[in-house]
């Protein structure tokens, strides 16, 4: 499946499956974000940088960024399919996922920036 993909939508029920499947796998990487936050807020720069700097942290917050930009982006196109007429619809799925892909670019070279800090 193409996350660019614009004519060719899945069919509804691949649509709901993977908004149910992506919002299941949240549960647990978001649970594990709130840990993270936390334990960043109370440390110094030093402290934050090394835990950031462990291949596990950076798994688990690239998975957490990536499903939740993917759900994002379901989420968004539901909306624009059932609120927005046809042809602004097309430009702004187009648009959002554009939006959503930057997002995640960003956040994951933002991720391996630290994480490559951290081993110097």
């Amino acid at each position: 499946m193409s996350f660019f993909r614009t004519r060719n939508h899945p069919k509804p029920s691949q649509h709901w499956s993977y908004q149910r499947l992506t919002a299941v796998a949240l549960i647990p990487l978001s649970l594990w974000l709130l840990v993270f936050l936390r334990h960043a807020f109370r440390a110094g720069y030093s402290e934050t940088l090394n835990w950031c700097s462990q291949s596990l942290t950076v798994l688990t917050l690239s998975a957490w960024l990536l499903i939740a930009c993917y759900h994002a982006a379901l989420g968004i196109q539901v909306v624009l399919e059932d609120y927005v007429a046809e042809p602004l619809r097309q430009r702004l799925a187009w648009l959002s996922r554009l939006w959503f892909t930057l997002i995640a670019a960003s956040g994951l070279s933002t991720m391996l920036y630290l994480y490559w800090q951290g081993r110097l």
